[in-house]
């Protein structure tokens, strides 16, 4: 019997064919991404002129600098959802001032970010390019992390009272709950969230990637950079080359990455369905693996032990303590107290460097432009609900329509929605359009998939019991909608039109400005005031606007955003 477990062993570590071809990918993808890696550390001084050639042949290695970017991003934001998002979901405290900073930082403009830490990066890195390299990730990782933190905290917000009662009953530590009950729930959405993260990305790709500092221009080699310099040179060839590397680049990374994580989040779903998925290629060829699929168990083994440490208190065990704690009331008093303090000083500083140049009519008016950028963004949320809602249920709902429907709409998520700017300009030049009204999409057109993303994960999430119970009973129609589909989704819905907004917010700066050639129109709103004192250098305009624009995001979020949250998490739980 020795023997015979011995062979077995034996004949699980001989590497077939497919090993082969399976360590071929994997030592090529190692290799591209340490060349990349090498590239980000070389020799650079401020001033010097870094050249981004128009040659298509150059895309390949622009290519892989952008995607090593943007996953390094990736890392850190799942690193600040797992550590913020967590903490805002479990503790109510800390809960009413991160989701409100959340939804405030999402709407900052992103060039204002990058305005500030290109700076304080090229002074960590001097004489060298991981400087302006360092400010690029950031930049990106603004524009990754929101979304995802969000998606996260809704999905622990929502987390199923039985599995809390499971947690409770084994005495799981708070590093077993959060590894073994909350991620795995949280998955689904999670990896959703990710794939729209990413997307959304490539739009802000040009911004980072062509830099600004001291009137000096960086143009860090990339896809970004590369269109930077197409649209700049008016070079319509160079631009399309680009959008076809960024639709091969997209297949590559959903082919490689996402449709194996995709099938991998199945397992952690409540329901048990017998519905046939498609399998994602990888996943098929590693499946085909025999040393590959023994070290991949191996280091499954790995991991299941890591997360069953015992670190941390028990659940029930801390939640004793915590009822017990005398002085838990004075430390939150504490908290609350130190909190308002730092906000009022900064209150009052932005209050003097703005009324110091400004008088209370100006502000005034500001506040009035913030009400119109309002209206625009309210009525664009409602208007792209009522036509990616149906959509979304209708693909999450088809696994089948779901491997076609995702790398399309992942594509389109990416398209740089800049590039669609000179056409709708000049649409409404040619036939005297209402510039108030016609440049209003320009916000939504690259925040609207959220909403897409969002639906499809909550509808993929629905327990098929139920489905199966509502197509028995012969439920249709506006009853199907009203009791099973619409609670079903809220939290979702809730999530993706909370991040669709704020980019919307964020967006408004470049849309409500926007010229081609001779022409340029301006919309009368927040965005277009900020975007109009950013060219020209008034700060304490500057200052004003994007306050104000603060101030009307907070209160959304206080009085739309986070009762909805709260109503999704008290009435709109399924299980």
């Amino acid at each position: 019997m020795l023997r015979i477990w011995r062979n077995n062993q034996l004949h699980a570590l001989r590497p077939n064919l497919w090993d082969g071809l399976a360590f071929l990918i994997v030592i090529l993808l190692f290799a591209l991404l340490a060349f990349a890696a090498t590239q980000m550390a070389t020799p650079y001084h401020v001033g010097e002129a870094l050249i981004i050639h128009l040659n298509p042949s150059y895309l390949p290695y622009y290519a892989l600098r952008t995607v090593l970017r943007m996953f390094i991003a990736l890392f850190f934001s799942l690193l600040f959802t797992f550590i913020v998002g967590a903490l805002a979901a479990k503790n109510k405290h800390a809960e009413r001032f991160i989701i409100p900073a959340i939804d405030i930082l999402q709407s900052v403009p992103i060039l204002g970010f990058l305005s500030i830490t290109i700076v304080i990066f090229i002074a960590l890195f001097p004489n060298s390019i991981l400087g302006p390299e360092c400010a690029a990730i950031f930049v990106i990782f603004t524009s990754q992390v929101w979304n995802i933190t969000l998606g996260f905290y809704q999905s622990l917000k929502t987390l199923p009272y039985d599995l809390k009662e499971a947690a409770s009953m084994f005495h799981l530590s708070t590093w077993q709950r959060f590894w073994r009950i909350e991620v795995p729930f949280a998955m689904p959405g999670l990896i959703w969230n990710i794939m729209m993260s990413m997307s959304a990305s490539w739009f802000f790709v040009v911004a980072s990637e062509a830099i600004t500092v001291n009137h000096q221009n960086i143009f860090l080699p990339g896809i970004g950079s590369y269109i930077a310099v197409a649209i700049k040179e008016a070079h319509f060839s160079a631009v399309a080359y680009a959008i076809i590397t960024m639709l091969i680049v997209i297949l590559l990374y959903d082919q490689i990455l996402f449709r194996p994580l995709i099938q991998w989040s199945e397992r952690f779903k409540m329901d048990v369905s017998n519905e046939k998925r498609p399998t994602a290629l990888l996943v098929l060829l590693l499946n085909k693996t025999r040393l590959l699929h023994y070290l991949g168990s191996f280091f499954a083994k790995l991991f299941v032990l890591l997360t069953s440490l015992r670190l941390g208190q028990s659940i029930v065990a801390l939640e004793r303590e915590t009822s017990r704690s005398r002085y838990t009331q004075i430390t939150v008093w504490l908290y609350y107290c130190l909190i308002l303090t730092l906000c009022l000083i900064a209150i009052i500083a932005l209050a003097r460097f703005i009324f110091h140049s400004l008088t209370v009519s100006q502000v005034l008016q500001v506040l009035l432009l913030g009400i119109y950028t309002t209206i625009r963004v309210v009525v664009l949320i409602f208007l792209c609900s009522l036509i990616w809602v149906p959509v979304g249920v209708w693909v999450g709902m088809r696994s089948q329509a779901t491997q076609i429907i995702q790398p399309i709409a992942q594509f389109l998520a990416s398209f740089p929605a800049n590039l669609v700017f000179p056409i709708v300009v000049i649409l409404i030049v040619k036939f005297n359009l209402n510039v108030e009204i016609w440049t209003a999409p320009l916000m939504i057109l690259g925040t609207q998939w959220y909403i897409l993303f969002n639906v499809i994960a909550g509808a993929a999430s629905l327990p098929k019991e139920l489905c199966l119970a509502a197509k028995n009973f012969n439920v249709k129609g506006w009853l199907w909608w009203r009791k099973l589909i619409l609670p079903g989704i809220f939290p979702f819905y809730v999530t993706g039109a909370m991040t669709a907004a704020g980019g919307a917010w964020n967006a408004s700066i470049v849309a409500e400005v926007v010229s081609w050639g001779a022409h340029t129109l301006r919309a009368t709103g927040l965005g277009a005031y900020i975007a109009t004192y950013t060219a020209t250098g008034n700060f304490p305009k500057i200052a004003l606007g994007i306050s104000v624009m603060c101030l009307y995001v907070l209160l959304i979020n206080r009085l739309v955003w986070q009762p909805m949250y709260n109503l999704a998490q008290k009435r709109f739980q399924l299980y």
